[in-house]
């Protein structure tokens, strides 16, 4: 099917100006701003919101929708890219990317919501008319039809690969994932078919908003008060508002005592502070801070212990965002402006160090759906070095009998263990120790001795943990 230009109005007939939906035209400008200036969507749509709210005609109920609109199509991008495919007579590519956004909203409303078909054919043929004109509006509304002649089991059935011929492309058109990383998060997980599929479908359901009750400041049972709140599940400091719910209206979040935080980020910083040293315990380091979630948990579980936190990011705006998030934390603390690789500390200075490392991000792809888009296997090759150095510099900065854990939200073998593996190498008088009994009520921590924590498994981001000693 190709896009039809436009084509002048029949004499005496009148034309009908096209109605302006709001909610859908948020959704549309977050979309476009997510391809055109590759943001991501947690960043850019909550502004959007804000500033929606403003309006009489905009309440609670429209922001969910567009909530729904926009991660939606996100996250069945792949799948629903497939479908658009099977229905118009070119290459994709050659499709507009204004266009492909809004077939992508309508076949989200059509294939992955309640709304009912007419109206969802319809109300996506209105926001074409406003943001792409009447015709290439008429393409839209002759693809949706197609689209509409059948649910989405029908759909993959016709455009997915049969799995016995090939089961990762299979899965990648059904789960909406790219081939790679379908590829991937199946290595590090292992195990069948059944496994697989149960990460790749918890990928695509929306997570829960966690928030962190920060030791010294605030409480769970302060943060169960709140409207839809329920205790998390692993970390003792962790409350899942469990109907999504506006951290920012929590008193505990506004004043600071409080901050959103995955469960799986606050069991990272648990284990570390937990785990056994050998010697004092006065001066920790969280060698890559930026944006600040695990800082703050750890400055605050250091200040109960009169322990002294310095929290390192290198680019000098993060930096200020872990300046932010330790506002207030009631013990010794400082924030610094470095390059992790090039410490700005002396070898051997500390008792616990954690480094957090930059990576692919596959182990959040609940939140970001966007970056399995973004991401390519070449990624890793960049990350490498990085995360390579980072984990040497740890490894210096700890003494003897201290304890570096090293963190990644990435499930990816490449990104966890073979870098552990290789970087332990170079160090013979440091060793791996098993990190599970450090999480003693979370279950299916596999083999150890490090830590691999799974969304379908733990409702948690994909976080890796591995804690190595200084011996010598």
């Amino acid at each position: 099917m190709s896009e039809q230009p436009r084509r002048p109005r029949k004499p005496g007939k009148p034309y009908r100006r096209p109605q302006k939906d709001p909610v859908r035209i948020l959704a549309f400008e977050a979309l476009r701003a997510v391809d055109e200036r590759d943001a991501y969507a947690n960043l850019v749509l909550p502004p959007l919101l804000r500033k929606a709210r403003e309006r009489d005609d905009f309440d609670a109920r429209d922001a969910a929708l567009a909530t729904e609109l926009v991660y939606g199509t996100l996250r069945r991008q792949g799948t629903y890219d497939a479908i658009i495919a099977d229905c118009v007579d070119r290459p994709l590519r050659e499709v507009d990317p204004p266009v492909l956004d809004v077939l992508g909203l309508g076949v989200h409303q059509l294939l992955g919501t309640r709304i009912p078909s007419h109206a969802a054919v319809s109300a996506t043929v209105e926001l074409a008319r406003v943001v792409l004109g009447d015709g290439r509006a008429k393409f839209v509304n002759a693809v949706l039809r197609k689209v509409a002649r059948d649910d989405l089991d029908g759909w993959l059935e016709r455009v997915a690969p049969p799995y016995d011929e090939d089961p990762e492309d299979h899965l990648a058109v059904v789960h909406s994932h790219p081939r790679w990383v379908v590829s991937a998060l199946w290595d590090s997980l292992g195990g069948g078919r059944s496994g697989v599929e149960e990460l790749l479908a918890a990928d695509n359901e929306r997570p829960e908003v966690t928030l962190v009750a920060r030791p010294g400041r605030a409480t769970a049972d302060e943060l169960l008060g709140e409207e839809a709140a329920v205790p998390g599940r692993w970390s003792p400091y962790a409350v899942r508002l469990s109907e999504g719910g506006e951290p920012g209206a929590v008193d505990a979040v506004r004043e600071n005592r409080a901050g959103v935080q995955d469960e799986g980020s606050q069991l990272v910083a648990l284990a570390l502070a937990n785990a056994p040293l050998d010697g004092p315990d006065r001066r920790w380091l969280d060698g890559c801070a930026g944006p600040g979630g695990k800082a703050a948990l750890l400055g605050a579980l250091a200040a109960e212990r009169g322990a002294f936190l310095l929290a390192s990011e290198k680019q000098p705006h993060r930096a200020g965002l872990v300046a932010k998030a330790l506002d207030g934390n009631p013990g010794p603390y400082q924030v610094i402006a470095a390059d992790g690789t090039r410490p700005a500390w002396r070898p051997g200075g500390f008792d616990r160090v954690l480094v957090d490392v930059p990576c692919t991000g596959l182990g959040a792809l609940r939140r970001r759906p966007e970056a399995r888009w973004r991401r390519r296997p070449e990624d890793l090759d960049g990350f490498a070095p990085l995360q390579r150095g980072l984990l040497r510099s740890a490894l210096e900065a700890v003494r003897v009998g201290g304890v570096v854990g090293y963190a990644t939200c990435s499930p990816h073998l490449a990104e966890t263990r073979a870098v552990v593996a290789d970087v332990l190498k170079q160090f013979p008088d440091a060793e791996l120790f098993d990190a599970r009994p450090l999480l003693p009520d979370v279950p299916d921590l596999g083999e150890g001795p490090d830590v691999q924590l799974w969304p379908h498994l733990h409702g948690t981001d994909a976080m890796y943990l591995a804690l190595i000693r200084r011996t010598a």
